[in-house]
């Protein structure tokens, strides 16, 4: 993980490897004319030592001020500590007396660490009038400084010499040290904002490596090992049940998707109690730590990267432990429903009735519809304990990724008042989400003619099916809300903004703001 400073010192007198500053364009009058680029607010200190002629240096190399766009050059051979000169791109500026977004300040130092992989230090001189954006250009710029290398060659011994006597440096590694120029240390607000991000950077970290680590070493019992152990570290209560337990519980859902594996299920609650909590809100992540399809086998091309079947339990997990490093005040329970689904002699089969817990019969007419069968158990279970609210958040169907595309989840929910609270929280969070209908004309597709449901129905709206069936096991009055992540968990594409390649950590943030609102009375 980064380090993370303030700094009182100028972008001009701050040693650091290189210095980051917004840059943003102003379109002409003239619609055929091309747009002025201009230096942002924070940077004004680095346009001097140009010359004030930073912003035309950046347009003859050809920067224009988009989002995301980074541009590197040299720093003059005086006025500057700094060797080299980062700008990145903030889009269109506002007018004089607005002020950057919070997301477009997070995606802008999010891509200026990543194009700084390997360095030890930057200075960010980005606009930070505020907590709200030195919040967002911390959290950006931490979160965009990650990678995973666990699975990496070791180094040589010539490397690791190399690197002691300072010859060399790892190219993979992430930014080192950020250091927010125009940030208060004495501030209040600033130093809160900051802690704040530090905390929520660590656990989407966190999300991020239970997400890229592979199956055969991140499993249901090693993954509930991994809760036990964070729990320890944070004041956390944990209780795993393992495969016997969840026999002798009746968790028909779990015990049918995980029956085919050699790794058995197991479903972990993990919770944090806060003394002056009013509010309670339960999380319940989608955990099948690898998804084969079991016997309704995924085809070549389609079971890759479903390690990341995971991502809802690891969002969960995350959120848990960083609202009780935050000391928020609401009472939090998280429940990982974790299953491998793979196919053997021991599986379920398409056809077969399973006995949930909650007393209902499934009949599973497709096997790689096994997500829905582990939250029903969990939702169940989850809800014994009469939480305020409840959210669900999973990896669930390939049919919100048609409707909603890669980067953005989808937000279901038995009450209209609480999906808006849910969507605005995703909003304030910097997480792009959009409202879905539970439409009840699609209930019907899932009746079953030897069961209470069945596990599919109609193929056409897929992603309101499922949320429809996870609605079943929720009972009447309970605020409810079901979170799709399919799209945005796991990213194949290019990395951007502060997003990497593989594992997101989608969601982590929206739960974590949501339990903020929630203690402070706003959702629920």
């Amino acid at each position: 993980m980064s380090a993370l400073t303030l700094s009182t010192s100028s972008a001009a007198t701050l040693r650091a490897d290189a210095v980051v500053v917004g840059i943003a364009k102003v379109p002409s009058s003239d619609k055929a004319a091309k747009a002025t680029v201009v230096v942002a607010p924070g940077g004004e200190a680095v346009d001097k030592a140009f010359g004030g002629k930073l912003a035309t240096t950046l347009e003859t190399l050809g920067a224009g001020g988009g989002e995301g766009e980074v541009t590197k050059l040299p720093a003059p051979a005086d006025g500057l500590k700094s060797p080299v000169v980062v700008a990145v791109g903030l889009g269109e500026a506002p007018d004089k007396k607005g002020t950057y977004e919070p997301e477009t300040l997070r995606r802008a130092a999010g891509a200026a660490a990543r194009a700084l992989t390997g360095t030890k230090k930057a200075a960010f001189a980005l606009p930070a009038e505020d907590a709200r954006s030195v919040a967002a250009v911390a959290e950006g710029a931490l979160l965009g400084a990650y990678s995973f290398t666990s699975y990496r060659g070791k180094e040589d011994k010539a490397q690791k010499t190399q690197k002691a006597k300072g010859a060399g440096k790892d190219s993979s590694a992430p930014l080192a040290e950020v250091a927010l120029v125009g940030a208060k240390p004495r501030d209040k607000a600033h130093k809160a904002a900051v802690d704040r991000a530090l905390v929520l950077a660590e656990e989407v970290h966190r999300a991020r490596d239970l997400i890229n680590t592979p199956a055969n070493d991140l499993h249901p019992k090693s993954f509930a090992a991994h809760t036990r152990t964070a729990a320890k570290e944070h004041g956390l209560t944990v209780e795993v049940l393992d495969e016997k337990a969840l026999v002798k519980g009746g968790y028909g859902g779990i015990l049918g998707v995980g029956g085919g594996s050699a790794q058995p299920p197991r479903l972990v609650r993990i919770g944090y109690t806060h003394p002056k909590a009013k509010k309670s809100v339960a999380l319940v992540g989608k955990g099948i730590t690898y998804d084969s399809g079991g016997i309704s086998l995924k085809p070549a091309g389609h079971n890759e990267t479903m390690k990341c079947d995971m991502s809802g339990a690891a969002a969960v997990f995350s959120a848990v432990v960083a609202a009780a490093r935050l000391g928020l005040k609401a009472n939090v329970t998280g429940w990982l429903a974790l299953a491998e689904n793979m196919p053997s002699g021991s599986a379920t089969r398409p056809g077969d009735v399973l006995t949930m817990y909650s007393g209902k019969t499934v009949e599973v007419l497709n096997t790689d519809a096994e997500g829905r069968l582990v939250l029903a158990d969990a939702l169940t279970r989850a809800c014994e304990e009469k939480p305020d609210a409840i959210v669900d958040v999973a990896t669930l169907t390939g049919a919100m990724v048609l409707a909603l595309g890669h980067r953005t989840f989808g937000i279901m929910a038995n009450d209209d008042t609480f999906r808006t609270a849910v969507h605005e929280t995703a909003g304030e969070a910097g997480e792009a989400a959009w409202p879905m209908p539970l439409l009840p004309h699609l209930r019907k597709s899932m009746d079953s003619t030897i069961a209470d449901i069945a596990n599919m129905g109609e193929r056409m709206g897929g992603g309101l099916v499922a949320g429809l069936f996870l609605k079943e096991f929720v009972p009447e009055g309970t605020a409810w809300a079901h979170l799709d992540i399919a799209g945005p968990a796991f990213n194949e594409s290019a990395p951007f903004g502060y997003t990497p390649k593989g594992g997101t950590g989608s969601a982590v943030r929206t739960l974590v703001r949501l339990v903020e609102r929630t203690a402070d009375g706003e959702t629920v």
